[in-house]
Order: structure tokens, then sequence, then C-alpha cells
């Protein structure tokens, strides 16, 4: 990816491969009408009565005000000394999706005088286009699946008629799912006193933002600190036709118009899975297109080998891998949908698929064309802005350019939703004065498929790389659902769960989870390794009996630690 993408850990190059995920940050989007005004959902009154009624927005609210008094003092003195003038913000963040929405509520916690800028709507493509609508769609998927599967059924007891669905009933409540986070996101910032503002934001200069609407006079205003957080859109390789009704990328997608019979879903990555998930149990037939020589080239190999065996091999989906879409034709005039495949390596011709529909699901690519970076000499790499482990910018020699940071989609470090608001929260830290470096390894990154799917850290294969560079062994444990009295009271004991570690001093370098609800499952790993927790440290935490948590609980139990990696003493409190 970027240059800052490649500094990165390996594991967070491989999560960046697939992360086109359901959860990516933020949009900022140019295809939006800049005419048209954001739409804050929520009255006045909602928001007047809230901020009278909740003692945690009264404490924050008088925070800010002491801390808004001592700006306009020491301003006040600044000028009267014939000093500089002082800032309209203490920090403007341009791009109102999850990672600047996160990074906007920390500021206002922080005592910060905030902005924030967006040219469409909050919430961007996490809330709009992205991780929660589809999360909607997969709750039906779900559901249909469950109630499709006879044998699943009769083995608990049920039985029940024919199952079907309304499209656009199921279409409705992704779409009324977006609405209402957007309008919670929408209200928290403004009940806060974070000030939104519509348009499009661009850097002129240091410490100087410009924003503002066609057929409006363009703003000036001045911020201590800027943050970007303007997120991504889906990637569509060249020689690929969007006609956004038979060849569309997820954002048409979400909006579920119609149910083809036959789809071909370019990539592997989440997006397509989760989408495949979707589809098959509305009745779709699938065909994957892969570049790579192996489906889902993201996950580790064990687990994908798994995943292919319970997402891809039972259900309607065939596959072609090592394979490149060259040319895609929509649909026209009664022809159906046209695929030129050609060899990944030699580029020679392979065939032709002739199918309804086809969906691009090959990543996404950062938005940062029109921000200005030029005027503070930053130089965009693949699209993606240069930043160092704090997220602050570098220019086009490397060095930091001063009070400028990019967060989420964005930088490229890992295009997750969740990392992005990580990303701001880190960058708002250091702002306030405590230095912050984010983990980015302890990231996790799930796909909402039925089972899911989760991991956080290195997959074994780099695990195994960095080992030998380094000069330790990596050891290897293994769980399984079917062991697990929770799932098998559910009758949902297919999947597994798979620890990497370090057999010297029991550090933990990766965890991944197949299996009922293994997108909650995988935080109690993901903050091990965040705060540096060992394996014969969390061996002996305790599990509620029976839950699924005790799959992990097993998981951990059953490494073996090198003699010398011994379990501290309890410290005397």
């Amino acid at each position: 990816m970027a240059a800052a993408a490649a500094a990165a850990p390996m594991a967070v190059r491989a999560m960046e491969s697939m992360a086109a995920s359901s959860c990516c940050s933020e949009s900022y989007s140019a295809r939006v009408s800049h005419g048209r005004r954001a739409g804050f959902c929520g009255l006045r009154k909602e928001i007047a009565s809230l901020r009278a009624s909740d003692p945690w927005i009264q404490s924050l609210q008088a925070r800010r005000s002491r801390s808004g008094a001592r700006r306009s003092m020491a301003a006040r003195a600044s000028s009267s000394n014939g000093g500089p003038q002082p800032f309209d913000y203490d920090v403007i963040i341009i791009g109102a999706g999850v990672g600047g929405h996160g990074a906007a509520l920390h500021a206002v916690e922080q005592g910060l005088k905030t902005a924030i800028i967006e040219a469409d709507i909050v919430g961007g493509t996490c809330v709009n286009r992205g991780c929660v609508p589809s999360k909607a769609l997969l709750a039906v998927s779900g559901r249909m699946r469950e109630l499709q599967s006879e044998h699943h059924l009769k083995a608990l007891g049920i039985q029940v008629a024919a199952a079907g669905y309304d499209r656009q009933a199921v279409a409705d409540h992704a779409n009324n799912l977006a609405t209402r986070i957007r309008a919670n996101l929408t209200n928290s910032m403004k009940a806060l006193g974070v000030d939104i503002l519509t348009g499009v934001g661009s850097v002129v200069a240091p410490q100087k933002v410009r924003y503002g609407k066609i057929g409006y006079v363009d703003k000036v205003i001045t911020a201590k600190d800027i943050i970007i957080a303007t997120g991504s859109v889906p990637f569509v390789p060249p020689g690929i036709e969007i006609d956004g009704k038979t060849v569309f990328t997820s954002d048409h997608a979400l909006k579920l118009e119609w149910i083809p019979d036959w789809i071909a879903i370019v990539g592997s990555g989440y997006i397509g899975l989760e989408f495949s998930d979707v589809y098959t149990a509305l009745g779709s037939e699938v065909t994957f297109v892969e570049a790579l020589d192996q489906l889902m080239p993201g996950f580790d190999p064990e687990i994908g080998k798994l995943a292919q065996r319970l997402l891809i091999n039972p259900r309607k989906i065939d596959f072609h891998t090592g394979v490149l879409a060259k040319k895609i034709t929509p649909a026209k005039d009664g022809r159906p949908v046209l695929i030129e495949l050609v060899d990944t390596k030699t580029k020679e011709p392979k065939e032709t698929l002739e199918v309804d529909a086809a969906m691009i699901a090959t990543g996404r690519a950062p938005f940062t064309k029109g921000l200005g970076l030029e005027n503070v000499n930053v130089v965009t790499q693949r699209g993606f802005v240069p930043v160092d482990e704090r997220m602050q910018v570098l220019d086009g020699r490397g060095e930091l350019v001063p009070h400028l940071y990019c967060i989420g989609d964005a930088n490229g470090k890992l295009m997750l939703a969740h990392a992005a608001s990580a990303q701001g929260i880190s960058v708002i830290e250091r702002l306030a004065g405590n230095d912050n470096v984010l983990n980015h390894l302890s990231i996790p990154a799930a796909c909402f498929t039925h089972p899911e799917i989760s991991m956080t850290g290195m997959t074994e294969p780099q695990a195994r790389e960095k080992g030998k560079e380094q000069g330790f062994t990596v050891s290897v444990a293994k769980t399984s659902f079917k062991a697990n009295t929770k799932a098998l009271a559910e009758n949902e004991g297919d999947g597994m769960a798979k620890l990497i570690y370090r057999q010297d001093t029991g550090e933990i370098l990766g965890v991944h989870i197949i299996g009922l609800h293994a997108a909650d499952l995988i935080h109690e790993a993901s903050n091990a390794m965040a705060l540096g927790t060992r394996v014969q440290e969390i061996k002996f935490a305790v599990h509620a009996h029976p839950t699924l948590s005790e799959v992990l609980d097993e998981l951990f139990k059953s490494a073996k630690v090198g003699e010398h990696a011994k379990r501290p003493e309890p410290v005397a409190v």
C-alpha cells in the first residue's frame, strides 16, 4: 500500500488487504451535492433537555467552559502583548465518519473547542454505506439460514413452515438502522458542543482550513491542530464499467434493489465473503473471482481452509482463483453481464462469464484528493497520507508537518472503522499532553458471516517468519467449538480457535477464531495483547460456565510456555 502502510506490522498489512471490510472508517464523498445541507437528526428541545438533565454532559460542559475561559484569558494576554491572534478552534476535524466522530467526542472530554467538517452526511461509510447497514442484511441472512436448515431445527425439536422474505422490507431495515445510528452520532456531537460545519474542507496553510459548498462563499477558519479523517471509497479496477444496477460496488449492493439469480463477486475478502452470505441466503447463486491463488487470502491459512469448508463448499458458490476480471460489461439490451477473465500471472485469456450481476469487492481507495495537502508540502503515496506512529503527517521529505494529523482509511495503516476511532482518540490524547502510541497489532477484525470469523495479531506464517528473523520459537494451541457446552446447546459445534504465541515468554502473537459469535469472543484476546498480558497470566482468568467464552479459556489453558517464563508474583496491595 502506501509507504505509511508499508511500515506497519505484517499483520496490519494482511488485515488491510482484506479490510476492504464491512467496516471501513469514514466517507467524505465527493459525489454528493454539496449544496445539500447535512441532516442533523434530532430536535433542539431534546438536545436542550439532554444537556439540562444529564450530569455527565453537564460535567463535560463545565470542563469545556473552564478550558475556554483559560484559553480566552491566554488569548487576550497574547494579543495585548503583541503576540499571535487566538485560533478559532483547538481542533478542526475534516470528515465526520466513525474516526472523526470518535476524535471529536474525546476532544470535548479533554476540554478542547472542536469543529468537524463534513461534505456528505454524518457517519461516513461505516454508518451509511458499510458496516452498519451490512450488519442489518447479515442479521436477515442469519435468520434465513436458521429457518432454512431443517436438519438444524429438527435437532432442536423445532418445526417451522417454509421461510420467506420481503425484499423491500429487508432493504428498509438496513436503511432505517443507518438512519437511526446517524442520528445518534449527530445528536451526540451537537449535545456536547461540537460545531458541525457543512461543506468540503481543505488545508490552505498551516493551522488554516477552508470549507464551503457549491453556490456559497467559502469560509476560512483556524485551529491549533487539524485532523484529516476523510476515509475511503470503493476501489474499482480499470476495465470495469459500473452502472449501479447490474455491475455495482458495496455502496449500491446495500440498497438491495433486487436479488439476482446469479451474481459474480470480484474479490473474496471481508466484503465479498459477507455479501456471499447475504445473497446465497436470499436465493442467489454466487461465483467468486479472485486474483490470488486461494480464496480469502488475508486470513490465517488454517482458518481459511475451515472457512471454505463451512462458508463456501456447502452453499451455491463456485469460484475462479488466479484470474483477473480484465473487463466487465453491464447487462444491456437483453444481454447478460459479461466478465472477461485472464490469468493473473500470464495475462492470457481464460474464459468469459455470463451472469446476471457483478459486484466489485476489490478493496477501497483513500479519499484524499482536493484536501490541499500540496499547500503544506505533503505528497500522498498511492493516495494515502503518510504518517508516523502517532498519526502525525509527514511531508515530501519525510519530516513531520506541525499540527497536522491523519487518521483512518486515509492513512492506510489499518482500514477498519474502529481503528480509525482508536487513532483519533490516540491523537487527541497527545494533543491533551498525554503521549499515546496505538498498538495496531492488537486491533481486532471480524467478518460477520455465519459462522463468524475474527482475528487479532499475526497469522501463523507471519509469526513464524518473525520468529525466524528474531530467533524465537513460535508455538500454536487450538481448541474446537465441539468441546464447548454452550455451542453444543445451540447445535453450533462447527468452529475452532487458534492461539499463536512465543514459547519462551508466553507473548501472544495472534488469535484467530471461526465459530458462533467469534466477533464478540475475539476481544478478550485483543485486549490481552494491548495490555501486554501473557499466556501464563491470562490462563488463570475465570470464565462463567456454560458460555462461549470458555472456548478461549480452554485455548489459553492448553498453551505450553517454556520453563523460564514463570508467572509473575502477585503484587501486594
